[in-house]
C-alpha cells in the first residue's frame, strides 16, 4: 500500500512540474525535493542498499560530467553563462532524478528524455509564443511515462539494469 501511495504521489508531482513549466516557465522549488524523496524511496525499496548507493554515486558522476560539458560549451562556444543555456529547474530536476534508477537505466532514460524533449518542442514550438524550452516539464512527462511503463511491466525494471 505504501509503494502504491509513493507511485501515485510521484506521478502527481511529475504532473505538477509539467503543468507549471508549461504554463509559467517556472516550477516551485519544493517539488524537486519531494520528487527526490519519492523516487529515491521507490528505488531503495526495490533494490539492495549497496546497489542503490553505487547507482546514485555513478549517476552523480554522470550528471557532473554532463553539467561540466554544458558549462564549458556555454562559456567557450556560446560566450554566455550557463543560466542562459539551462534553467535552474532543469538542473534541479536532473539532480533529483539520480536517486531514481540504476545507472545504465538512468543514462538511457535521460538521453531518451532529452531526445523526447527536443522532438516534442520542435512539434509544439509552432504553437508557442515563447522561445524557451520547458525542459523540466518535458523530462517529467517522459520519466512519468517511463515509470508507469515499468510498473505496468511494459518496460524491464528500471531498478536492476
Amino acid at each position: 500500500m505504501f509503494m502504491l501511495f509513493l507511485k501515485i504521489i510521484l506521478i502527481l508531482l511529475f504532473g505538477c512540474i509539467l503543468y507549471e513549466d508549461l504554463k509559467y516557465r517556472a516550477v516551485h522549488w519544493f517539488l524537486f525535493p519531494l520528487v527526490g524523496v519519492c523516487i529515491g524511496l521507490l528505488f531503495f525499496l526495490n533494490t539492495l542498499p549497496e546497489l542503490f548507493l553505487v547507482s546514485v554515486l555513478n549517476n552523480l558522476v554522470f550528471i557532473s560530467i554532463l553539467f561540466g560539458v554544458i558549462f564549458l560549451y556555454a562559456q567557450l562556444k556560446l560566450k554566455t553563462g550557463i543560466g542562459q543555456v539551462i534553467g535552474l529547474g532543469d538542473i534541479l530536476l536532473i539532480m533529483v532524478l539520480v536517486f531514481g534508477c540504476a545507472t545504465v537505466s538512468f543514462i538511457v532514460l535521460l538521453t531518451c528524455a532529452f531526445i523526447f524533449a527536443l522532438i516534442l518542442h520542435l512539434f509544439l514550438s509552432k504553437k508557442q509564443k515563447t522561445v524557451t524550452v520547458p525542459l523540466a516539464g518535458y523530462i517529467s512527462l517522459f520519466f512519468g511515462i517511463a515509470f508507469i511503463g515499468s510498473w505496468a511491466g511494459l518496460i524491464n525494471s528500471l531498478y536492476l539494469i
